[in-house]
């Protein structure tokens, strides 16, 4: 039995009026969602849209505040860092991260960026050493899993791919997932959608396919 943190981030509805219009990134999540659901394999659901409720950026008063020793803070700053605090929690809580997200101009959403600027903060889910030497960063959580699902206009992003080295979103997010405590990630997408042809029917078929099977081994 898991505890999951689910997060989508497209800046499109899961269910439109006109279907073509549908988030294609949520549709693919939610089946892995729902699979887990039939498996009865989750014992908490944290579910956050911040494509259509987005976090606060930080700012300089956020940084501020995350630098002052925590009994040093004023009532100013802990509502400052309220938020933070909350979002952090969950991550915390969860043992699978759910996170749906689009290709925007070949990286994450704002929006996304924004929820990942909140949680990734020194002395909750990073410490820093610098006798460490040149790499003082370390992560304080471990022992959570990532399912990462991303839906692409084009085509060619994986390793070896036509368009590898344009590919600034799963890395990245990778690369943070670390912060998150994620010790392993398993990715999912779905290509092709500005071509609408029968690549991009076939992707996501796949894609779908493998929620369903992915769900099916975490059961």
């Amino acid at each position: 039995m898991y505890s999951i943190l689910h997060i989508d981030s497209s800046i499109r509805k899961r269910v439109n009026d006109n279907p073509s219009h549908d988030s294609i990134s949520k549709r693919l999540a939610h089946s892995f969602i729902e699979k887990l659901k039939e498996n009865s394999s989750i014992k908490a659901y944290q579910y956050r849209d911040v494509g259509m409720n987005p976090p606060p950026f930080t700012d300089q008063d956020w940084l501020g505040a995350v630098f002052t020793p925590q009994r040093s803070r004023s009532e100013q700053q802990r509502q400052k860092l309220a938020i933070s605090d909350q979002l952090i929690q969950e991550v915390k809580v969860a043992d699978i991260i759910v996170i749906s997200t689009p290709m925007y101009n070949y990286g994450m959403p704002a929006q996304l960026k924004a929820w990942f600027d909140q949680i990734v903060r020194i002395h909750e889910t990073f410490s820093f050493d610098l006798n460490r030497g040149d790499f003082p960063l370390e992560p304080i959580l471990s022992g959570k899993s990532l399912v990462l699902i991303t839906s692409c206009g084009e085509f060619g992003f994986e390793k070896g791919g036509v368009r590898e080295s344009m590919n600034h979103l799963a890395p990245h997010i990778k690369t943070l997932s670390k912060y998150l405590g994620c010790e392993q990630v398993f990715e999912i997408a779905s290509e092709y959608q500005e071509f609408a042809d029968l690549r991009h029917q076939n992707s996501l078929e796949t894609a779908f396919v493998e929620t369903r099977s992915l769900a099916n081994k975490f059961a």
